[in-house]
């Protein structure tokens, strides 16, 4: 809510969080007594709804009851060979639904014209509160859905032109912090390993290539190595055929998810190399299986339960102020395992495969 300053201007919008702290609750006690669920004293949700009025607060109507279309692509998910991504965000978004008394329908979509049907029915429905995008930045999709009048919120997706709000990691920043860590062990050919297609990889992407510009790194073009899909087995795959062409030409791998980073250490592997010894391996995502494979991968840490609980406030937020639409990011933090290692001297320069 933004309230107005003495003279007339706009001043700062009052946040949930200072109602709760100016009534000495937590922010989910406060986010229910004024959302109409269960769960509250009677008496310490007057005091909490007089206090959001007193400070100018823009109550939002209950949404208790009422349901939230979550349009996810079919492919993320039923594939956890993949990703699971999408089961981790479901699970935040989930228990942050049931503890708001909020229905969550999850729909999956495959098309384009599947979006939109989607859309146009939830439009007729007035039990449906609006509709989050898991994993969907369809730019004509984005463009119909402009004119939609409940709203939506993109969940690990972005919207250019910011015509709708938006949950993400900070993808940019997460890679550039990866391929400083690399750098600060020394090395300086980090191999980038990707699936374009998505906004979100692409920022990835970039936070690699910021680091290494940064660093003062010059001929790096030839590093990054592209797969056509997430699967391990397509990774080292990858790696293999790089190695077999050009040696051992990098010392060290960042890749774009943990599931192509599971992939480039088999691949480092077969090719007759060790990890970390001969090569160091970064992935993004930091999913349960990175702290067992062989050697434990070093990752960085997306939140990915917090993504999935901070999408569905935030289209609550929007349902009660209806403003501009705004982008969240998400902190990523790195978190070290056996996969990486100072980097050799002299290693990196177009070595013969052994």
């Amino acid at each position: 809510m933004t309230v107005q300053g003495k003279r007339g201007r706009p001043s700062r919008r009052i946040r949930l969080e200072e109602i709760a702290a100016r009534c000495g609750v937590s922010v989910s006690t406060a986010s229910r007594a004024l959302s109409g669920v269960g769960g509250v004293r009677e008496e310490l949700r007057t005091t909490i709804i007089e206090t959001a009025k007193s400070m100018n607060y823009a109550i939002p109507a209950s949404v208790a009851g009422r349901k939230v279309i979550l349009a996810a692509s079919s492919v993320a998910m039923v594939d956890s060979a993949r990703s699971q991504f999408t089961y981790h965000v479901l699970d935040g978004l989930n228990e942050r639904a049931r503890l708001l008394g909020v229905e969550l329908v999850t729909r999956p979509v495959s098309t384009p014209e599947d979006e939109i049907a989607l859309l146009r029915e939830s439009e007729r429905d007035d039990s449906v509160a609006g509709c989050l995008f898991l994993t969907l930045d369809d730019d004509d999709v984005l463009t119909l859905a402009a004119g939609f009048s409940k709203p939506i919120v993109l969940v690990n997706g972005d919207d250019p032109s910011m015509r709708h709000s938006s949950v993400t990691p900070c993808n940019r920043s997460a890679a550039m912090l990866a391929a400083q860590h690399l750098i600060g062990l020394g090395h300086r050919r980090i191999l980038f390993l990707m699936r374009r297609g998505r906004r979100t990889i692409e920022r990835r992407y970039e936070g690699w290539r910021d680091a290494l510009v940064a660093s003062g790194a010059a001929g790096f073009e030839d590093l990054v190595v592209e797969v056509q899909d997430w699967l391990p087995e397509l990774a080292s795959k990858a790696v293999k055929e790089r190695i077999a062409a050009r040696g051992l030409d990098f010392t060290a791998v960042l890749t774009a998810g943990d599931s192509l980073a599971f992939g480039a250490i088999a691949g480092v592997q077969e090719a007759g190399y060790t990890v970390p010894a001969d090569v160091s391996v970064v992935g993004m995502d930091d999913l349960p299986l990175a702290a067992f494979c062989s050697p434990p991968l070093t990752a960085m840490h997306i939140p990915m339960r917090e993504i999935g609980s901070a999408a569905l406030s935030l289209l609550l937020d929007d349902m009660a102020h209806s403003g501009l639409p705004r982008r969240v990011e998400l902190a990523c933090n790195l978190v070290v395992r056996q996969s990486t290692a100072p980097a050799r001297a002299g290693a990196g320069r177009h070595q013969p495969a052994p």
